[in-house]
Order: structure tokens, then C-alpha cells, then sequence
């Protein structure tokens, strides 16, 4: 019962850590973003997918390793959007 407490806790730990990641890495790869949104917004779909397939086969270091990609991905592309509207005013 604790090691699973522990497992989860680790791994929303881990999982926090894709928001300031993906904050760094849109604002080092602005280029790469804008040429490439439409293969990260399917990335975060297929990884998301991935995702609940990983929930319902049990596979919780899957589980995190795809929701790590969403976050960081969705991150990078949320925070691209936020710096454009932020020079539009």
C-alpha cells in the first residue's frame, strides 16, 4: 500500500516537472514550434491515447512517460501561443 502511494507520488512529482520544461523549451525553440505544430499537436494526441490504452492495460511507467510527453509538448505549444498574444498589444 505505501510503495503504490509512494509510486504515485513520485510520479506527479515527475509530472510536474513537463511544465517547466516545456516553458523552457518554447522559449529556446520558437523556430522549431511554429514549423512544426501541426506534428506536436498530433504527438500530444497520440500520447494521450497512449495514455488511457496504458490505464487500461495497467502500465503505469507508460502511463507517465506518455502523460510526461503531453504535458511538455502542450506546455511548449500553450506557452507559444501566450508570447503571441502578449506582442499582438
Amino acid at each position: 500500500m505505501i510503495g503504490e502511494a509512494l509510486k504515485i507520488i513520485i510520479g506527479i512529482a515527475v509530472l510536474a516537472l513537463g511544465i517547466p520544461i516545456g516553458d523552457i523549451l518554447a522559449k529556446n525553440t520558437r523556430e522549431e514550434l511554429k514549423d512544426g505544430r501541426k506534428w506536436f499537436n498530433l504527438l500530444i494526441i497520440l500520447s494521450f491515447a497512449g495514455a488511457i490504452l496504458a490505464v487500461v492495460f495497467g502500465e503505469d511507467a507508460l502511463l507517465y512517460a506518455l502523460l510526461f510527453i503531453a504535458i511538455v509538448t502542450s506546455r511548449s505549444l500553450g506557452n507559444r501561443r501566450k508570447h503571441k498574444l502578449k506582442n499582438k498589444k
